[in-house]
C-alpha cells in the first residue's frame, strides 16, 4: 500500500485509519472522500517539531488551505498549532469561521479583490503577501481607511527550477505570480513597500512548485532569498525580519514516486538558510512554510461504485463510476497519475489493466488510464489514493454534480465533516 495507514482486513477490505472502506460506502454511499485525521495530526507534528528542534522553534507552519479548506480541517491544524495560508475570501471566510486565528492566518493571491484586502485587514489577518505595484497601492487606501497598518509580505520569483509539473511551477521568471528577482523588479517592489505610510513590510516569500520530489530546489530557494534580503539591508537600509519559503513538497501517488520526507526537506531549507545568514552575518528570520499536498494528500482516498464496465477487444478496458472529474479533475488537467484499488477485493491481485472513465459528459473524464486493478464488476468498491488534496478542494458542479461527501476517520470511527449536497443545494442561487 502507498501509506501505513492503509491495510488489508481479514476479509479482504481495504482498511483507511482501522476503518472498512466497503462499510464507510454502504453507509455513507458514493462518491465519498474519506480523510484519516490520526494522519493529518501525525504530518501536522512532524512539520512543527522539526521547526522546534532545528530552528528553536522561530517559525510557523501554516497549512495550505488550497489544498483542502473545510472547517473542520481548520480546527485540527489549529489544535496541532499551525496557522494557515488562503488564496481567496472564501477560504479566509471559512477559516474564521472555524476559529482560526487571524494572525495566524497568512493572506495570499495574485489578483485580490479590494472586498477581499478589506476582509483581510478588518479581521487583522497576521500577514498579506502582496504580489504586485497595483495591489500596494490599493491596499495602502483600504488600511489607512480602515485605521489599520497592514502587516505585508512581498511575493517574489526566485528564478529556480521546481523539476515539476509545468503547471504548477511557480518560481520562474514567466509567471503571473510575484516580482522577478532577475529584472530588478523585486528590488524595486521593496523600495515602493517601504515607503507607503499604511504598511508594514515583514519579510520575502517565494514558492516555487507543488509537487516536487527533492530536497535541493528547496534548499537553493532559501539561499537566494537571504542573499537578496541582505542586498535589500545593503542597498537600502532594511533588515527584513521574515522570510516565508511556501511550500510544495511531494507526496507519493504510485508505487513509482520516490518523495523526500517533508522532515528532510525542512532541515535542507532550514541549513541553507542558517548557512546563508551566518555567511551574510544577517540575523536569522522567522521561518514561515506552507505545506499543503503532504499533510493531507496520502491521508485521503475517493470511495466510487462501479457502474458499468466496457471491454473494447484489442483497444481498452473502461471501468465506469459514479464520479469523475467534478470531484477529482487532476487528470483531466495534468495526467496525473493515481492508484486505485477495488476495496472489497483489496486481497486480491491486480491483474487488469484498465481505464476509469466518469459519468461526466466529456471524452476526457477519466481518473486514470492504464491503471491496474483487480477484476472489476458491477456494484464493486474503487478506491482511488492519495486523494486527500486537490480533489475536494478543485472540485467542481459540472453536468450539475452535487459535491461529495466526506467523512474524518478516528480510531475506525468515522463522522461526517462536509454532507452531501443535494440537488436543491446546486439550484439555491438560481432565480
Amino acid at each position: 500500500m502507498l501509506t501505513p495507514n492503509l491495510t488489508v482486513s481479514p476479509d479482504g477490505h481495504l482498511m483507511i485509519g482501522g476503518a472498512d472502506t466497503v462499510a464507510l460506502a454502504k453507509t455513507h454511499g458514493t462518491p465519498l472522500y474519506v480523510m484519516d485525521e490520526n494522519m493529518i495530526r501525525e504530518n501536522c507534528r512532524g512539520y512543527g517539531n522539526v521547526i522546534a528542534e532545528e530552528y528553536g522553534g522561530n517559525g510557523l507552519i501554516c497549512f495550505a488551505s488550497k489544498a483542502l479548506s473545510c472547517k473542520e480541517l481548520y480546527r485540527i491544524v489549529d489544535s496541532e498549532g499551525l496557522g494557515a495560508d488562503v488564496v481567496s475570501g472564501g477560504e479566509l471566510y471559512t477559516a474564521l469561521k472555524a476559529g482560526m486565528p487571524a494572525e495566524k492566518i497568512v493572506m495570499h493571491g495574485n489578483s485580490k479583490t479590494n472586498t477581499e484586502l478589506q476582509m483581510a485587514v478588518t479581521h487583522g489577518v497576521g500577514r498579506i503577501v502582496c504580489d504586485n505595484l497595483p495591489e500596494l497601492e490599493r491596499l495602502d487606501r483600504i488600511a489607512e481607511k480602515s485605521g489599520r497598518i497592514a502587516n505585508i509580505m512581498l511575493r517574489i520569483k526566485p528564478g529556480i527550477d521546481a523539476h515539476t509539473h509545468d503547471f504548477v511551477k511557480t518560481g520562474q521568471i514567466d509567471s503571473k505570480f510575484g516580482f522577478a528577482l532577475e529584472t530588478g523588479e523585486a528590488m524595486a517592489a521593496v523600495k515602493a513597500a517601504s515607503l507607503y505610510p499604511n504598511l508594514h513590510l515583514l519579510g520575502l516569500h517565494c514558492h516555487i512548485g507543488s509537487q516536487i520530489l527533492d530536497t535541493e530546489p528547496f534548499a537553493e530557494a532559501g539561499r537566494v532569498m537571504v542573499q537578496f534580503m541582505d542586498k535589500i539591508r545593503d542597498e537600502i537600509g532594511l533588515t527584513l525580519t521574515e522570510l516565508n519559503l511556501g511550500g510544495g513538497p511531494g507526496i507519493r501517488y504510485t508505487e513509482e514516486d520516490d518523495p523526500k520526507p517533508f522532515g528532510e526537506i525542512v532541515r535542507a531549507i532550514l541549513a541553507a538558510v542558517k548557512e546563508s545568514c551566518e555567511r551574510a552575518d544577517y540575523p536569522k528570520p522567522f521561518i514561515l512554510f506552507e505545506p499543503g499536498r503532504s499533510i493531507v494528500g496520502g491521508a485521503g482516498l475517493t470511495l466510487y461504485t462501479v457502474m458499468a464496465k466496457k471491454v473494447i477487444p484489442n483497444i481498452r478496458t473502461y471501468v465506469l463510476i459514479d464520479g469523475g472529474m467534478c470531484d477529482n479533475p487532476r487528470y483531466a488537467l495534468y495526467h496525473s497519475r493515481y492508484e486505485a484499488v477495488i476495496a472489497n477485493k483489496a486481497a486480491e491481485p491486480r491483474t487488469e489493466t484498465v481505464t476509469i472513465g466518469g459519468q461526466c459528459c466529456e471524452s476526457g473524464d477519466l481518473i486514470g488510464e492504464d491503471m491496474p486493478l483487480q477484476t472489476a464488476e458491477c456494484g464493486d468498491t474503487v478506491a482511488v489514493l492519495a486523494t486527500g488534496a486537490y480533489n475536494y478542494s478543485m472540485a467542481s458542479h459540472y453536468n450539475r454534480n452535487p459535491n461529495a461527501e466526506m467523512v474524518m476517520v478516528r480510531d475506525g470511527e468515522a463522522r461526517t465533516v462536509i454532507r452531501r449536497e443535494t440537488y436543491e443545494d446546486i439550484i439555491r442561487c438560481d432565480i
